[in-house]
């Protein structure tokens, strides 16, 4: 069965479209949603605000691209972890924690507002990003379950608690707080990996 031809214009469209998204990634890193706006990311990728809106109609589909970028490049890294890093679920969680970490710290991590509706909104009727973000969510609810089955996670705390506290690190503010005071990013992650895994209390 042969391979559709893309178009020239469908590759400038695409590339442009890519273009946009990452631009949107990296402003929504760097100020967040609600300081960032749509002229300042047609100024940022060097098109018309109109042509903008030709791709996105609103700052909420920005912002719902520039997830589903970020999720889909979480499922990648989930499916390499299954498939060539450690068996062991813990360490399967340690490293997905490290790795929003490490992106973060890099500054390709979109800072969301918690409560806003319209956003919400659009999120949640877009198919894509709840189809990634389910899969995303069940394969390490998958490793959760594994770890408190195998007595290395709390038997007592939901497995919701759990992922949603994975969840956190990923826009965790003590990682912006400590890389400000000029801590090395490896320690900054050592530090709250060991606090996030391994609690609080003194241990001999």
């Amino acid at each position: 069965m042969a391979i559709p031809k893309v178009s020239f214009k469908q590759q400038v469209l695409k590339a442009r479209e890519e273009a946009i998204v990452a631009s949107v990634n990296r402003l929504l890193a760097d100020k967040g949603f609600d300081l960032m706006t749509m002229d300042e990311v047609a100024a940022d990728v060097g098109i018309a605000k109109a042509s903008l809106y030709k791709h996105f109609a609103s700052k909420e589909a920005l912002a719902a691209a520039a997830m589903k970028r970020l999720l889909s490049r979480a499922s990648d890294y989930l499916g390499e972890l299954a498939q060539q890093g450690p068996t062991d679920p813990v360490e399967r969680l340690k490293a997905v924690a490290r790795w929003t970490m490490e992106v973060q710290l890099a500054g390709e991590m979109p800072s969301l507002p918690s409560q806003n509706s319209s956003l919400r909104a659009e999120l949640i009727a877009d198919m894509d990003y709840m189809t990634l973000l389910m899969a995303v969510s069940d394969k390490l609810g998958e490793w959760i379950v594994q770890g408190q089955a195998d007595g290395q996670l709390s038997q007592k705390l939901p497995p919701e608690l759990i992922l949603y506290t994975l969840f956190a690190r990923a826009c965790d503010p003590v990682l912006a707080v400590l890389k400000a005071g000029g801590h090395p990013h490896e320690q900054i992650i050592a530090w709250l990996i060991d606090s996030c895994f391994s609690g609080l209390a003194q241990r001999g």
